[in-house]
Formats: C-alpha cells, sequence, structure tokens
C-alpha cells in the first residue's frame, strides 16, 4: 500500500502523477487537485478547468481575467 503525499493515508487503491519529471502518490482526485492544480490569481480558487491565460497570469474563468487586469477576454464555451 502507498501513502498520499498530502493527507498520509495508506491506501490500497492510490494513483500516481507523472508531471514534470516528478512522481506524486495520491489517494483521492481531492487531494491531487489541492497539492497540483494552479491557482486563480483573482480569487485564489484551484483551477480545475481550461482555465483563461493573459499576458502570462492564469485565471479561473474570463470574468476573473476582466476583473483583475481589464483585459479583453472571451469566454469559448
Amino acid at each position: 500500500m502507498a501513502r498520499c503525499e498530502v493527507c498520509g493515508n495508506e491506501y490500497g487503491m492510490t494513483f500516481e502523477v507523472h508531471a514534470q519529471g516528478a512522481v506524486h502518490v495520491f489517494d483521492c482526485f481531492a487531494c491531487a487537485i489541492h497539492r497540483m492544480a494552479p491557482v486563480c490569481e483573482h480569487c485564489r480558487a484551484p483551477i480545475v478547468n481550461q482555465g483563461v491565460e493573459v499576458q502570462g497570469h492564469w485565471y479561473c474563468c474570463a470574468h476573473c481575467a476582466r476583473t483583475a487586469g481589464g483585459a479583453e477576454v472571451a469566454d469559448k464555451v
């Protein structure tokens, strides 16, 4: 059994995420999101969807991008 690197739970069905040359072990998606997801630069929410990038800054949605920087951003749904 492996141990989740976020909560420390030992669980028989942990999973690995390989990213940027490192291997991370988690017992659930909530722990993986907590550790791996980028954070919106306006509202601080974890970005678990495609997000919006404006001039090197990441936001969870077009609304946050517009509010934070006044940039003209369109949602592409």
